[in-house]
């Protein structure tokens, strides 16, 4: 077998994804999308939270600011409780919100900003982009279940809060 014959070999990669969905390798931008989307298709999250670009035979631990993509654009199909919400990523990947991809809310520990994530394949998430969820808190609505009143929005058959609404 050769020095790179078994996965694992490579240790850390010099490759950085900025807060912005950036790729920088030694420091410097990835200027080439198509270059990108290659190395987001073995983009691996392992058990211990690490990312991970990993083929068949080699694998190297890179670094991620935030999350490894961006949620960019959003599209509606239907309305109410039959609504499905696609988003798009900044690599041009499609998601749709749904009970396999759902979404998380963050809140910064100092400010309580929310920071919202879509789920886009196991372990690797998309961060709403300040516009896009904007967009996304337009749709949404009042909720009332188990008791609880929740403002959120429905997508592929199931509401995904946003928030609770505190009685007055």
């Amino acid at each position: 077998m050769g020095e790179h014959a078994r996965v694992g070999e490579c240790g850390v990669f010099d490759i950085r994804i900025n807060r912005d969905g950036l790729w920088f390798y030694h420091g410097s931008p990835i200027g080439r999308k198509e270059l990108v989307k290659l190395f987001a298709s073995v983009l691996r999250r392992d058990e211990d939270g690490r990312f991970l670009l990993e083929t068949p035979v080699e694998k190297g631990v890179i670094e991620v600011e935030d999350a490894p993509f961006l949620a960019v654009e959003l599209q509606t199909e239907g309305e109410g409780r039959a609504r499905t919400l696609i988003f798009r990523t900044n690599l041009d990947e499609n998601v749709m919100l749904d009970r396999a991809h759902p979404l998380r809310i963050a809140h910064n520990p100092e400010t309580g900003e929310p920071a919202p994530y879509i789920l886009v394949r196991a372990g690797l998430e998309a961060r709403l982009t300040r516009a896009v969820y904007y967009e996304l808190v337009e749709l949404g609505g009042e909720e009332t279940m188990n008791g609880e009143t929740s403002f959120g929005v429905w997508s592929g058959g199931v509401f995904f809060s946003l928030g609770t609404i505190e009685a007055c």
